[in-house]
């Protein structure tokens, strides 16, 4: 990472999403490790729950914290692989404004160098909705590391050089 600094660290508010049929408070262990690398990078949890594994509950979730002020990004966990309940991406495609394709790219070349070409049945993606961030990531506890400390460390580090998503987040409503 490239932190300047001379720039001031801002921290932004991030709501965490699990998908999962299986997956309770009790042992939502990658939702856990978002929370904890969330929170100590500085950044304020603004949210956290579990939906099964259904396209427009998640949708219905995203929305209502899209709506919330008081959070700046999602981040979702689960539902990203290929089977037939993963539907994460379908929910996002319902609340997206844009993507983010340079998100699931970065993130898959990450995860190669963890698990080999078994990151080709990734769907990890990103996009922008209402002037909201949502990142989702596979449900993994090692995609979850992979994405926040390869990739969202970073980008959501004002201080980050050249640039990172939280100085574009005032310009994200713009028309």
């Amino acid at each position: 990472m490239a932190v300047d600094p001379e720039r001031t660290f801002k921290p932004i508010n991030i709501a965490v999403l699990t998908v999962s049929d299986t997956r309770g408070p009790e042992d939502d262990t990658s939702g856990d490790i978002l929370v904890e690398r969330i929170k100590a990078a500085g950044h304020k949890l603004a949210g956290r729950a579990i939906e099964i594994d259904d396209a427009g509950k998640v949708a219905s979730r995203l929305n209502n914290w899209i709506d919330d002020p008081a959070i700046d990004a999602i981040i979702t966990t689960g539902g990203t692989g290929l089977t037939g309940r993963d539907v994460t991406p379908e929910a996002l495609d319902r609340v997206k404004d844009k993507d983010i394709p340079g998100f699931g790219e970065i993130f898959r070349l990450i995860s190669y160098r963890t698990i080999g070409t078994s990151t080709v049945q990734s769907r990890a993606c990103a996009v922008v909705a209402r002037g909201t961030y949502i990142f989702a990531l596979p449900g993994s506890n090692g995609a979850v590391k992979d994405g926040w400390d390869g990739l969202l460390a970073e980008q959501l580090d004002s201080r980050n050089r050249p640039c990172n998503f939280v100085e574009l987040m005032p310009r994200l409503r713009e028309v």
